[in-house]
């Protein structure tokens, strides 16, 4: 029997944003100089691993953040790596939206004029229901509150749970299976730098 799916997940480096809270969706901003150096760093582990399939969203920043890392060469960009759609939230901070409705939550409530809940959920679930036929080593280079949905529904979770799955700026997670359950989709390693 050939070896489950192992998958790497890398969230990108710094952004100008990332540093000060702004939910960066659909804007396409550069990682900073300390986004890159972080995505650098990234290289010398990942580059012990054998991937057979690199996917990237198609941002700028998870694009830098892939080349940095030493994974360009493999990668296929994969639109349903982006970020969440944060409509009219895109570009404000928590803190902020939060003045104008106190118990708002991402991952409960989604975004006016952007994603919802069940579309980041549906999208995260069509992209494991193609990771889970391949096997091997899969890296993907993604966002933060992606991410955190991503690792939710590949543990069976609701999206709202993915609130206690933060990610920092260039960290790894890997998702996989209980090597003596196999069937028992697990965490192997969140958010570690």
């Amino acid at each position: 029997m050939s070896q489950p799916p192992r998958v790497y997940f890398i969230r990108h480096g710094e952004t100008e944003w990332s540093l000060s809270g702004r939910h960066t969706g659909r804007t396409d901003i550069p990682l900073t100089a300390h986004g890159e150096e972080e995505a650098r760093r990234l290289a010398p582990g990942l580059q012990r691993i054998h991937f057979v399939h690199v996917y990237v969203s198609s941002r700028q920043r998870a694009r830098a953040t892939c080349q940095l890392a030493g994974l360009k060469r493999n990668a296929i960009t994969r639109p349903e790596l982006n970020e969440w759609d944060y409509g009219d939230y895109e570009g404000r901070r928590t803190i902020d939206i939060r003045a104008e409705r106190p118990d708002w939550n991402v991952f409960r409530d989604g975004c006016p004029q952007g994603e919802t809940p069940t579309q980041v959920s549906d999208r995260a679930d069509k992209l494991i229901a193609g990771l889970r036929i391949l096997r091997g080593d899969i890296a993907l280079v993604s966002h933060g509150q992606f991410g955190s949905a991503l690792a939710a529904r590949w543990i069976g979770l609701p999206v709202i749970e993915a609130q206690h799955f933060p990610l920092a700026s260039a960290s790894l997670s890997i998702l996989s299976y209980d090597p003596r359950h196999p069937e028992t989709p697990v965490l192997a390693l969140w958010n570690s730098r």
